[in-house]
């Protein structure tokens, strides 16, 4: 039964990948020259919302036909390979869509259907600094016309592409933190691509400002921090980032060494491609992409194991099962797919350095995913719990530190 279940869920992720593949394919053809002339991807992003990928996590019941989790991150990995701005970029919007399923059915009969519509989300959580950890500067206001938003946020990922932006604010007299959801194109709202970082360019993760932009009440709801899969699913999202990105990198080096005609003399005098140590180099590398590709669909697995109703687990477990297995995919992800990248270089020679090749943007994008989330903190959470049994905590929360820490 359970070889029959697998094949069948095989066979479902074929369609879905023989669906979605021409257009990924039509991502890829230019995605190195829009690194390169820092083109953001505002057409690849429409095709997507026309295709429906965005829509892939909406219930049945509201008029989705929704994925797994496995298939989804699955999807993402192939996404990443062809351009992985563009799939690290829906990375808020995915995770808002999971984010609507935890709400009453009044809020989800409100948000399903614009993402039917193929409406996206962008996300506006992180400041620069100056806010104490597990609070932000950014402020929720009751004015008699009703709840009003200041503030300025940086790392706002998707949401210069979005149709709405979802702002983590506090509320004076209210205890946590709010989400407050706002019309991209509202008055007051401004998005800057002023993202500054070496890798992922593309991404609009840079500077949104909130100047007494109206709010609705309805559009407002507690941040919630406990015991829910939101924490796993938004960093299971970066890790598929990475495997994508170590895919496009195996691939290239296949190619690289498949057409390459120039060799050393301290080599077998041979074809690169005929060369049985650059063979094995070329197998190392796509071993190991092989092998991160393996753990994150194994984490994804665990999700959907979380949230299976056969199973019966409570929230707790359910919680534990998902975070546990993707902080381990965290921990050995990253240096997989950082390996793969650099390792690029070794199968063929200098002019792999020249800048009109950009092979770098594959290490330099990986590197950039990689440093989300410190894999030091997941090590040691992992460590901890099989040692002494402590719940692992899921990354909720980015501030500065208390004096005396």
């Amino acid at each position: 039964m359970t070889i029959v279940a697998t094949a069948a869920a095989e066979s479902r992720y074929q369609e879905l990948l023989d669906r979605f593949s021409a257009v990924f394919a039509r991502i890829a053809e230019g995605s190195r020259e829009r690194e390169q002339r820092r083109i953001l991807p505002f057409e690849q992003v429409q095709w997507l919302k026309e295709a429906g990928f965005t829509t892939l996590r909406v219930p049945e019941s509201h008029g989705g036909s929704p994925i797994s989790h496995e298939h989804l991150f699955r999807l993402l990995i192939e996404l990443a390979a062809a351009d992985s701005n563009v799939a690290h970029l829906l990375r808020s919007h995915f995770s808002f869509v999971e984010t609507i399923s935890l709400q009453p059915a009044e809020f989800q009969d409100r948000w399903f259907p614009k993402v039917l519509e193929g409406q996206i989300f962008g996300n506006a959580a992180t400041e620069r600094g100056g806010n104490a950890l597990g609070t932000t500067n950014t402020k929720l206001v009751k004015k008699a016309g009703g709840w009003v938003l200041h503030g300025e946020k940086y790392y706002t990922t998707g949401s210069i592409f979005a149709d709405w932006i979802v702002v983590m604010a506090t509320t004076e007299g209210i205890e946590g933190r709010q989400y407050a959801i706002v019309d991209r194109n509202a008055e007051g709202v401004e998005i800057l691509d002023d993202w500054d970082g070496f890798g992922q360019p593309l991404t609009g993760t840079g500077t949104a400002i909130f100047s007494e932009v109206l709010v609705a009440p309805e559009n407002i709801i507690q941040r919630k921090v406990a015991s829910t899969l939101e924490p796993a699913f938004f960093q299971l999202c970066l890790l598929s980032v990475l495997v994508g990105i170590g895919k496009a990198a195996r691939n290239e080096a296949a190619s690289i060494v498949a057409t390459r005609t120039r060799t050393f003399n301290t080599g077998s005098g041979s074809l690169f491609k005929d060369d049985p140590q650059i063979q094995e180099l070329v197998g190392r590398l796509a071993a190991n992409v092989f092998a991160a590709e393996s753990i994150v669909t194994m984490a994804a697995r665990e999700l959907d194991a979380a949230v299976d109703q056969q199973l019966g687990l409570d929230p707790e477990a359910a919680y534990l099962r998902a975070e546990l297995a993707v902080q381990q995919a965290h921990v050995a992800t990253p240096k997989l797919i950082l390996d793969a990248t650099s390792e690029l270089f070794d199968v063929t020679g200098a002019s792999a350095v020249s800048t009109s090749k950009s092979l770098d943007r594959f290490w330099r994008n990986a590197r950039t995913v990689a440093t989300h989330n410190p894999v030091a903190f997941k090590a040691r959470s992992v460590g901890d719990y099989f040692i002494n049994g402590t719940v692992p905590t899921g990354l909720n929360s980015i501030g500065e530190a208390k004096a005396g820490k």
